[in-house]
């Protein structure tokens, strides 16, 4: 199966996308600032701004409780915690005044009914902004925990980079082979297409930043100045949309690495994972695109090249193997190239394990997480606009 020197250099250049993609995504990694580079005992200097943290709640009864006693347990010291029940039928709101075990500084608040064309997140974060009173704003889900010290370090990481608003990436809980199949698959998705902290530091054009709506805080001021989450409120990927807004009135939008500080188990198992990252892929994903009208339509094929390049690596992979274990014939061109492309998609996923302090022998799991990832893009096209969560169904912006 010899390789002639042109076929060699066909097939390395037609690996070239793969190949360099871990280097990319690595060098883009290490641009992003760590919360661990903040030095505990600065974060309580003055001055000290107060910091409200607002927690939308909806049929949260297994997180509930958890997260209020982490915040409670926050080392900032000024600060408050406004949990809003939006509608529980799972008994969230009795579970988060038990948490709140009397201390002043929680407030449990009830969202008002849901007015026409808002999502119930951003109506019930827009209802517990109305309660605050600090001057930073900290927007964060229940399916969050928190260190004691992840305020503080991001109060001062947002005074560090000059960002107006500032999301943290955390350490991401994942207890079933699903989880550990598609979070890093979706995860480097949305690194390969906004890039780290210093790429949306630099952005000029507002579709080019993204933030991390599991925890991510900005000032009263623009809060107030940009009317809330009233710009957003219909829009599916409302954290996305906000960064967006934020950067187009000329404000600075960056991004912190907190995988010691923040933890997020964002689904449960296949069922979970399909309908959260189905609502997002197509309804919210677009409005990250160029061009207009002519991006949105071309949206939906370029979202399927993602599943389908993680895919086609192992595709060729196997039938390489097996057509010489049959003993067929194969070109040493394309066998070279489905190894590279190969081992160059697990040293991405192994890369993004060991980031999110994983095993990095999880990588394996990368042709699962693409089939999967192809699922779901391929139902969230079919779906269109059309946004089911919570019990809710709502027409996505």
């Amino acid at each position: 199966m010899p390789i002639s020197l042109l076929g060699a250099a066909v097939a390395a250049l037609s690996a070239t996308p793969w190949v360099a993609a871990p280097m990319v995504l690595a060098g883009r990694l290490r641009t992003t600032p760590s919360l661990d580079d903040i030095e505990v005992v600065v974060t309580t200097a003055a001055p000290i701004p107060r910091v409200s943290i607002v927690l939308p709640a909806r049929n949260e009864a297994a997180h509930i409780t958890a997260c209020i006693r982490s915040i409670r347990a926050s080392t900032w010291p000024d600060l408050e915690l406004i949990v809003v029940d939006d509608h529980s039928t799972d008994g969230t709101g009795e579970l988060a005044r038990a948490a709140a075990a009397g201390d002043a500084r929680v407030k449990i608040v009830d969202a008002p009914e849901l007015p026409a064309g808002w999502f119930g997140k951003q109506w019930a974060c827009q209802s517990g902004a109305s309660h605050a009173t600090g001057s930073l704003l900290l927007f964060t889900d229940a399916d969050t925990r928190h260190a004691p010290d992840l305020v503080g370090r991001m109060v001062r990481m947002r005074e560090r980079r000059g960002a107006e608003l500032l999301s943290v990436a955390g350490h991401q809980a994942m207890g079933t082979v699903w989880e550990r199949a598609v979070q890093p698959s979706v995860f480097t998705l949305i690194l390969t297409r906004y890039g780290g902290a210093e790429a949306m530091e630099r952005a000029t054009n507002p579709r080019d930043v993204v933030a991390n709506g599991q925890c991510f805080m900005l000032s009263r001021r623009v809060y107030d100045a940009i009317g809330g989450h009233e710009p957003v409120r219909g829009f599916v990927a409302e954290d996305v949309m906000m960064a967006q807004t934020i950067q187009a009135r000329g404000d600075r939008v960056s991004l912190a690495l907190g995988i010691n500080q923040l933890s997020t188990r964002m689904y449960d198992g296949l069922g979970s994972l399909m309908k959260g990252w189905g609502k997002n892929m197509y309804a919210g994903g677009r409005h990250a695109m160029w061009w207009g009208a002519k991006g949105q339509w071309l949206y939906p094929f370029l979202l399927l090249s993602f599943p389908l390049g993680l895919l086609m690596p192992f595709a060729t992979l196997m039938w390489c193997a097996v057509a010489l274990a049959t003993g067929g014939a194969i070109g040493a061109g394309l066998l070279f190239w489905s190894l590279a492309t190969s081992a160059a998609v697990l040293a991405s996923f192994a890369a993004a394990n060991r980031i999110n302090g994983d095993p990095m022998r999880r990588a394996l799991l990368a042709p699962l997480g693409g089939a999967i990832v192809l699922a779901i893009c391929i139902a969230a096209i079919a779906r269109g606009n059309n946004v089911q969560w919570k019990d809710r169904g709502y027409v996505a912006q």
